[in-house]
């Protein structure tokens, strides 16, 4: 299950989702298995490779492969706090979430790691989670998922979220008391003030001026890519609030009601029901011409920007628009 970009209610689904429903010890034989066959010769530069480091290592970012997956997330996150981060190289946003990741981990002193998982050469791993796009972000505590989100959230809402995780599994996992003896654990850094007005507004329900807070941003940042998804966000929750609750009946009633079109669309994305709310626009894009298909249109084409490019819904959503329109 995934969800759009930067979706505090979507992560609460996932994390709900991953919830006791996630047996992560399915990889445990296939990592048995590996470790019995016989050990591959060395390569050019002589030399086997390092065997895996010990559970509990101090090392901030680990790269897990399905052979190593129960010992470096597994039996790791009985005592220490493991982040596992599904990215693939050809993920724009992962390029921008993994260092943030991994610059916050290595603060830690040990209270958490990042175990990196390339999801195109360890897919089975992505399967096990149930990602549907990347990056995807899941917490693992005491052997299994504790929470997740999807997408390249701002690091205030990163670091956040790790923090809330440490004070919740102080108690159950050893590592974070340790690093905190040591001066490590949470660390709090100035937060930008531009995000934090616009964040602060977005939570207590005044869209319009967290939209006006990103949209400063963007006027002396064009490129600021957090502050591009987050706009979409606000303008698509501010839409989503304000949606006729009994907008799917009568777009159902009436597929000429665009507005009742759009509206419905918006509720079914909030509901994670997303390939329904890309259907409607886009059968609603065939049956319509002109200023009316042009609206239409613009309206799933936003609806696109909440998700990470390379999520297949959207990838297919985009070939049946394409297919609609010429």
């Amino acid at each position: 299950m995934t969800q759009p970009r930067g979706s505090a209610a979507k992560s609460a689904a996932l994390s709900a989702a991953l919830s006791g429903a996630v047996d992560l010890s399915a990889l445990k034989a296939r990592a048995e298995s590996a470790q019995r066959q016989p050990a591959p010769p060395a390569g050019p530069a002589g030399g086997d490779a390092p065997p895996p480091s010990a559970p509990g290592s101090s090392e901030a970012v680990i790269d897990v492969t399905e052979a190593t997956f129960q010992q470096e997330v597994v039996e790791r996150s009985l005592r220490q706090l493991v982040i596992v981060d599904l990215w693939a190289e050809w993920c724009g946003p992962c390029k921008q979430l993994s260092p943030v990741l991994e610059r916050m981990a290595a603060e830690s002193g040990g209270a958490w790691v990042v175990a990196k998982v390339d999801v195109d050469a360890n897919p089975r791993i992505a399967q096990l989670f149930g990602a549907q796009s990347i990056p995807t972000i899941v917490a693992i505590g005491g052997g299994q998922p504790v929470d997740a989100f999807s997408g390249a959230l701002p690091e205030p809402e990163i670091r956040k979220w790790i923090n809330a995780l440490l004070e919740a599994l102080r108690d159950k996992l050893p590592a974070i008391a340790e690093a905190e003896a040591n001066g490590g654990g949470p660390i709090e850094e100035p937060e930008d003030p531009r995000f934090t007005e616009a964040e602060e507004a977005f939570e207590r329900g005044d869209f319009a001026a967290a939209q006006a807070a990103y949209e400063r941003i963007l006027d002396v940042e064009p490129a600021n890519e957090l502050a591009k998804n987050a706009l979409a966000q606000v303008k698509f929750t501010a839409r989503a609030e304000s949606a006729d609750p009994d907008a799917r009946a009568k777009a159902d009633a009436d597929p000429a009601d665009l507005s009742a079109q759009l509206d419905a669309a918006d509720l079914e994305i909030a509901e994670n029901d997303v390939e329904a709310g890309f259907k409607r626009l886009i059968d609603t894009v065939r049956r319509t011409a002109g200023d009316d298909r042009n609206r239409v249109r613009e309206h799933l084409v936003a609806l696109f920007d909440l998700f990470d490019p390379a999520d297949e819904r959207v990838m297919k959503a985009r070939r049946n628009l394409a297919s609609a329109l010429f």
